[in-house]
């Protein structure tokens, strides 16, 4: 049961390996059990591939069966048309396609099964460049909120050294007046004088524009840094609300990319072996020594090759010789006078009707 579906597998002709010694019916086995195991390998690398893409299990096995299912037929052909000659060199030239494609599926299904192996090391690279990431998407968000605070930061500044520069002017006045007061300054005279009056309403009024002066602008920076926080709480949540994003770089391209940072040396041993495993079945063809079953083979196709070439050759006599009789029995009714009188009769008589049938029409539409 078992050598029968592998049998199958190989895509041999059943009906003549039946005729063939139980070593020919175990070569073919061989072949197809590699087929059937390459197609099983190919279903179980794909499957993870798309299982990385797709994050659903039953979405995985049903387009990894497909693909499965797809290099088994492509390989189950390819073996089944590969015929053994006497040259080695032809059936490499034959089978040298289904090798240039297998380098490239090698390649398809070597690369998820390389990033299930270096998972941990593509999860650091992932890692770091994820936290790289973080740091320029903070800093490009910050380009856009920076330059405003630094602008309210100035104007509250600006707003902080008038209210100083009015409050030092004040207390200069301050001293003003006192020394006036004491007469160590201006007039020079102790006592409250009219001079000391002038200067000390002067520096009130100075007092009250000030506290005017910093009820106004501690009013305005208020506002001006409650804009510095909601800037704040914008670029919080620019970061906030773009991290995910960064944290979802992990999809098939990622690995793969972070995959090619690794040393090469491990991933291609592992390609290589997977493209040992994708030609195996055509390797084991080319490698399988010419037996039994392609000698009966090649007897059945040559005996179908004779057959047809006979009928071609039969048919094409016959048109000849069908050809060459027609154009005989032709020159012979040619050189018979009875018969072209009677033609020319019928001839003038289908001319006479013609003629009286356009004449009737013709009187009819007068």
């Amino acid at each position: 049961m078992l050598q029968r579906f592998f049998i199958f597998c190989s895509g041999a002709d059943t009906q003549i390996l039946e005729t063939c010694s139980n070593g020919e019916r175990n070569k073919y086995a061989g072949i197809g059990a590699t087929v059937f195991f390459t197609a099983i390998m190919a279903f179980i690398a794909s499957g993870y591939a798309l299982y990385t893409v797709f994050d659903n299990i039953y979405t995985a096995i049903f387009f990894g069966f497909i693909w499965g299912l797809l290099i088994f037929n492509l390989d189950r052909y390819i073996v089944s048309t590969i015929k053994k000659r006497d040259s080695f060199k032809s059936e490499l030239l034959q089978a040298m396609p289904r090798i240039i494609l297998a380098m490239i599926i090698a390649v398809v299904i070597s690369k998820p099964l390389e990033m299930k192996i270096f998972e941990k090391e593509i999860n650091q690279v992932l890692l770091e460049e994820k936290n790289s990431m973080t740091l320029a998407n903070q800093e490009q968000i910050a380009l856009q909120y920076t330059p405003k605070v630094e602008a309210l930061n100035q104007e509250i500044g600006n707003l902080k050294a008038e209210i100083a520069a009015k409050e030092s002017a004040t207390n200069a006045l301050y001293d003003i007046y006192i020394s006036e007061a004491e007469g160590t300054a201006g007039t020079g005279l102790l006592g409250k004088g009219p001079v000391y009056k002038e200067k000390r309403e002067k520096h009130d009024a100075y007092l009250a524009e000030l506290a005017q002066l910093k009820e106004t602008n501690g009013q305005k920076v208020q506002d001006l840094e409650a804009q510095i926080v909601a800037l704040g709480t914008d670029y919080n949540t620019a970061v906030t609300s773009s991290q995910p994003i960064i944290d979802g770089f992990d999809g098939l391209m990622a690995r793969i990319n972070a995959l090619g940072k690794l040393p090469w040396f491990p991933s291609f041993f592992i390609f290589l072996l997977f493209l040992a495993i994708e030609t195996a079945p055509i390797i084991a063809k080319l490698l399988a020594p010419k037996g039994e079953y392609d000698y009966k083979f090649e007897e059945q196709e040559s005996v179908v090759a004779t057959w047809v070439t006979q009928k071609v050759a039969q048919r094409k006599l016959l048109f000849s010789t069908d050809g060459e009789l027609n154009q005989k029995i032709y020159e012979d009714i040619k050189g018979e006078e009875e018969l072209y009188r009677y033609k020319k009769e019928k001839a003038e008589e289908l001319l006479r009707l013609q003629a009286d049938a356009f004449h009737n029409v013709q009187v009819k539409g007068l």
